[in-house]
């Protein structure tokens, strides 16, 4: 089923969630949704409190790059980030139409379990590592405009505002 995107300003993106006590149907059933309502919307990755549900639970496909799989992960953690950092553009699926740039680890080790309920540890890089960092910052309350400067995130603001305004006069 797809799911509603929640956009910036609804509370549920700036709740930590909830850890999932155990897996069960039902978080499948949540993680199929992730996954089409992020192919739907044509992302790379998508956080459960991103359609309104304050549990921690992320799906991710960076199809583009060869060899990485859609994963699905239940309670994850960034065990290890790099202290190489590069700074690349970030845009989210919950404030559409910004992006900008943002600097992250290079390379993660993320901890979880994946939908059999098995603990699963995920080494990723370049894109697939930006957008771990990315949905476990949702699954924090932490979106992409909190890592700008202040005076790049007004701007964004006030671009969101602008887009939103726009849309409303339609």
């Amino acid at each position: 089923m797809i799911r509603e995107i929640r956009l910036l300003g609804d509370p549920v993106l700036r709740r930590p969630a909830d850890p999932v006590p155990a897996v069960d149907d039902d978080v499948r059933a949540l993680v199929e949704d992730l996954m089409q309502t992020m192919y739907e919307a044509d992302g790379v990755g998508l956080a459960a409190p991103q359609v309104g549900v304050s549990l921690r639970v992320i799906v991710v496909d960076t199809r583009e790059e060869e060899g990485a799989d859609a994963l699905a992960l239940i309670n994850p953690r960034i065990a290890e980030s790099s202290e190489d950092t590069e700074k690349a553009e970030e845009g989210c699926l919950s404030v559409p139409g910004v992006a900008d740039i943002v600097e992250r680890p290079v390379r993660v080790v993320v901890e979880a379990l994946d939908p059999s309920g098995a603990p699963v540890r995920v080494a990723a890089d370049g894109l697939r590592a930006r957008a771990l960092q990315h949905e476990v910052d949702h699954l924090d309350g932490v979106l992409f405009l909190d890592r700008l400067s202040a005076l790049k995130r007004r701007l964004a603001l006030q671009k969101w505002r602008k887009l939103r305004d726009e849309e409303a006069a339609e």
